[in-house]
């Protein structure tokens, strides 16, 4: 079955959201990087059902009233970048974790690199929040929107920690 997409504005720019087989398959950026994410033949489908679904949650999500997703995802990729790409779902609304943390997390603490390499590999950005994941130092690392998308992810969420506080 050929995927289908939508496209979303966003405060991070136009997001193209792809699904497959009623599931999210790729949250794609306004300027992504060729190839980075591998999808068969894309066709026109606004008014499918995952994608209209997986539009109304970013939309909760970028004003504040969502800090999960709830979403039935089409993770296409090797076992290994799965298994970090499941590792990110792990991680809390506001908080971040390091590459090292990641590959401790799945049994394979001398694979940063290829944990950094599977992470900038993501397919569902935002929702499998590889934004979430900085570098040892805490300092901002590669990521496909762009560091100023990512950090723009981080503060929307660290505003959202006090908000859904209260």
């Amino acid at each position: 079955m050929p995927y289908q997409y939508k496209l979303m504005p966003s405060p991070v720019g136009q997001l193209t959201l792809v699904a497959r087989n009623g599931k999210l398959s790729a949250i794609l950026w306004e300027k992504e990087r060729a190839n980075r994410v591998r999808l068969g033949e894309l066709h026109l489908a606004d008014d499918s059902p995952v994608l209209l679904e997986a539009e109304r949650q970013l939309r909760e999500y970028f004003t504040g009233t969502r800090n999960q997703f709830d979403l039935a995802l089409d993770f296409d990729g090797t076992d290994f970048q799965k298994q970090v790409w499941q590792a990110l779902l792990t991680i809390p609304f506001g908080e971040t974790r390091s590459y090292s943390q990641i590959a401790q997390q799945i049994g394979n603490p001398k694979a940063v690199r290829a944990v950094g390499a599977a992470n900038g590999r993501n397919p569902i950005s935002i929702v499998a929040p590889c934004h979430r994941v900085i570098g040892a130092s805490g300092g901002l690392t590669g990521f496909a929107g762009g560091l100023e998308a990512k950090q723009y992810l981080l503060a929307l969420e660290d505003r959202g920690q006090a908000k859904l506080a209260l």
